[in-house]
């Protein structure tokens, strides 16, 4: 039987508008999940799979939704490294990949389905220059759509970059080094749902026209996923209750209790104190039952008061009274208190203080053998600047043990990286690797702002050159659909985001944004108010700039004293494997013999030699041997020289590293020897001596000793004689030697 009889594949294409294809197709691969589809553009292909439980666990009042993006070596023909030689546990670079996927998702499952969803998307062949991760969010929604899962999708996701000040869709890697905005959006065919990327300080409307350049492109995409679930008759989805709801209780809880929430929260409490007040009232309630009858109706209870009472209560009074949980106006900053230099063995700290949010941050500079190495399946090279963030669980108060790190916490230093990578200089700029660390100590509200001004605190505490300051601010938006009111709030609290509809991330400096983080959870979001929230949080960002440099308004002039130095020279290429040496041996016996650290990089057909050392003294001695080494041998020139060798007409001499030389027995003194015996000189005596000669077609070098002495008394130079050149037996004629000189 032929292959193509064994399984029924159904095919889709997308059309780019510069005629490249993206094809999607399903009914081959992986059939037994409840979806699956392969998603290709040029020769990458993504497998994206989608498994649903078929009830909900008992007690589960949530969408527990797990995203996995993995990418095989063998996509490209590489083997993992490592001794184990086989994939592992999800690198970074794949976790945020899953978290792009996960937050265009999430909020499109019903949000009464409670049933675990497995989402799975495999690279599993990789072109060189084509990026797969603009790829994986269509593979994941696609998959959804061709199977009976409830979602209200499709979604799909785009890159969008801005090259020569035109947009492009899916640019390749190698375009990518032009391009000075780079964002992925996620959106269905009505909204945007998400937007992360970094920028090099553009304004405010290249951004806005990314995204909706990006939401055309988008509704193509859904448009044919659409049309693939229709036409496999997916578009009725499986029925399924997950809940059993009391609308009797629904209605007491809303009735006694909604006018006592809402006074809680126009009582401008601090968060504990609010949040306890909020816990007492919902207790207070649950109190008139038995425990019998809790048993059954207090996870009700919880449900209706947090997201009938509570949760409406602290909306309505922002947009009743344009008032704030803490009291605030809806554009108004926390305030914020800042210092460096706090921790005294540091090479660079900060302290960043926004309301009940607060970071430590670190600098720490290191030599090139301290930069992170990336050998991911597309990418490998190395970081020169990296950005840690840790959120422990005390920050919020929480009675519970640190488990490893979070995909929260590798996202959230994501973001602050980008944010601060434009601004870091890096190569020959500075030969420092340089590696952020903030610990977030407190935490109600966009921890992650709080990173980025901290981090540009850091970095000028420790003399790093930083272009320019950056700030951040997180945005929140609650809208009313059926009033059509709407309110942007500015430096939003953790409650703030939790209760709202947007959350919408804004770094950059005075002059543009560097980086942006967007998640929307409210249907029918229009470009009239994300013009608004980014040009409010503009505002914003310059405030805390202000607040930035009231504290240190540029770099520090040098690195404080306890910070390892680094001196960097470029020397020819043709001289990088002498430095080395043989097998690495003069590269090694100079920084055991000096104490020092040194690392050569090949850059544009060139040598970049970073020496590292605690000390002045062992720099300069590093140095030195170094510059010995690449020092070109000039005409002229006078050196202290090594007798390497002795032959019968002279000696050989090291006058630098590796370059030897020849005495002639006849340049060693002005009186005549006529063996090597007379002159008294032995292998290995230090001598001075003069370059006076360089043939130009062997490169070989010649010195004399007697061009540094006195001269005798009565010595006379005679020009040479013309002579003709003398024919040999064997027919070889010889050059005239050179000038005779003779002593009366």
């Amino acid at each position: 039987m032929e292959a193509n009889k064994l399984y029924n594949a159904v095919q889709k294409t997308i059309t780019l508008a510069d005629g490249r294809e993206i094809m999607i197709e399903t009914g081959k691969l992986a059939k037994q999940a409840d979806g699956s589809v392969v998603v290709r553009m040029g020769d990458t292909m993504l497998l994206g799979t989608v498994v649903a439980a078929k009830d909900a666990k008992e007690g589960t009042d949530f969408m527990p939704l797990q995203v996995e993006y993995k990418e095989k070596y063998a996509s490209c023909g590489r083997f993992p490294g490592g001794f184990m030689k086989r994939e592992g546990k999800a690198g970074d670079s794949e976790i945020l990949v899953a978290r792009l996927i996960d937050r265009a998702l999430r909020p499109l499952f019903p949000a009464d389905y409670h049933a675990e969803v497995f989402v799975t998307v495999n690279l599993i062949s990789a072109e060189k220059d084509i990026q797969p991760d603009a790829l994986a969010g269509l593979a994941a929604s696609a998959a959804l759509a061709v199977s009976d899962i409830p979602f209200g999708g499709p979604i799909s996701e785009v890159r969008v970059a801005r090259i020569g000040g035109e947009y492009v869709i899916n640019p390749g890697f190698e375009a990518m080094k032009d391009a000075d905005l780079d964002i992925m959006v996620g959106g269905t065919i009505d909204n945007i749902l998400m937007v992360e990327g970094e920028m090099n300080e553009v304004s405010e409307e290249v951004m806005l026209g990314a995204i909706m350049f990006a939401h055309e492109e988008i509704k193509k995409h859904c448009a044919v996923q659409i049309e693939l679930m229709k036409e496999l008759g997916k578009d009725v989805k499986r029925e399924y209750c997950h809940e059993t709801n009391d609308e009797e209780l629904r209605q007491t809880i809303i009735s006694e209790l909604y006018d006592k929430a809402y006074a809680i929260a126009t009582s401008g409490t601090m968060k504990h104190e609010r949040s306890d007040a909020f816990d007492a009232l919902e207790a207070e309630f649950a109190s008139r039952f038995t425990e019998e009858e809790l048993e059954e109706k207090a996870p009700l209870i919880h449900k209706y008061f947090h997201d009938d009472v509570q949760k409406k209560a602290m909306r309505n009074m922002i947009l009743d009274e344009g008032k704030r949980l803490d009291g605030r106006r809806t554009d108004e900053i926390r305030p914020i208190w800042c210092e460096v230099d706090y921790l005294p063995c540091a090479h660079g700290s900060a302290i960043f203080t926004r309301g009940e949010t607060q970071s430590l941050t670190t600098v720490t500079l290191g030599t090139k053998l301290d930069e992170k190495q990336k050998d991911e399946v597309l990418v490998q090279g190395s970081e020169q600047f990296v950005l840690h963030y840790n959120f422990p669980p005390f920050s919020t108060g929480e009675a519970r043990p640190a488990r490893g790190l979070s995909r929260r916490e590798i996202g959230h230093g994501h973001l602050a990286w980008r944010a601060l990578k434009p601004m870091v200089p890096l190569g020959e700029e500075n030969p420092y690797a340089v590696r952020v660390v903030s610990d977030i100590l407190e935490s109600n509200g966009s921890s992650s702002m709080a990173t980025v001004c901290a981090g540009t605190l850091a970095l000028m505490d420790a003399g790093v050159k930083l272009r320019k300051p950056v700030s951040g601010i997180a945005m929140g938006l609650i809208s009313d659909s059926a009033t059509g009111r709407w309110a942007v709030l500015s430096d939003i609290l953790g409650d703030e985001d939790h209760l709202g509809d947007m959350d919408f991330k804004v770094t950059g400096t005075r002059d543009g944004i560097t980086a942006t983080q967007m998640d929307i959870k409210v249907d029918g979001l229009s470009y009239e108010v994300l013009a608004k929230a980014l040009e409010q949080a503009r505002q914003g960002r310059l405030h805390i700039l202000d607040k930035l440099v009231e504290t240190i308004a540029e770099p520090r002039e040098d690195y404080k004293p306890f910070v390892p130095r680094i001196v960097q020279i470029t020397i020819p290429q043709e001289f990088i494997g002498a430095v080395i040496g043989p097998g690495g041996k003069v590269i090694q016996d100079i920084q055991k013999t000096t104490g020092t650290t040194i690392t050569i990089t090949e850059v544009d057909e060139k040598g970049i030699v970073d020496i590292f050392g605690q000390n002045k003294e062992a720099l300069d001695a590093a140095l030195a041997r170094v510059k010995a080494i690449v020092a070109v041998p000039e005409i002229g020139e006078t050196y202290n020289g090594k007798i390497r060798s002795i032959v019968d007409f002279g000696a050989f001499v090291e006058i630098l590293p590796g370059k030897d030389a020849l005495l002639h027995i006849s340049e060693i003194d002005y009186k005549r020897f006529e063996t090597m015996e007379e002159t008294g000189l032995k292998e290995g005596e230090m001598i001075e001596v003069k370059l006076i000669a360089k043939d130009q077609k062997t490169g070989k070098l010649k010195l004399s000793r007697k061009a540094l002495l006195p001269k005798p008394e009565g010595w006379v130079e005679r020009e040479p004689r013309e002579r003709k050149p003398r024919e040999h037996h064997d027919g070889e004629k010889r050059e005239q030697r050179g000038p005779r000189r003779e002593r009366r």
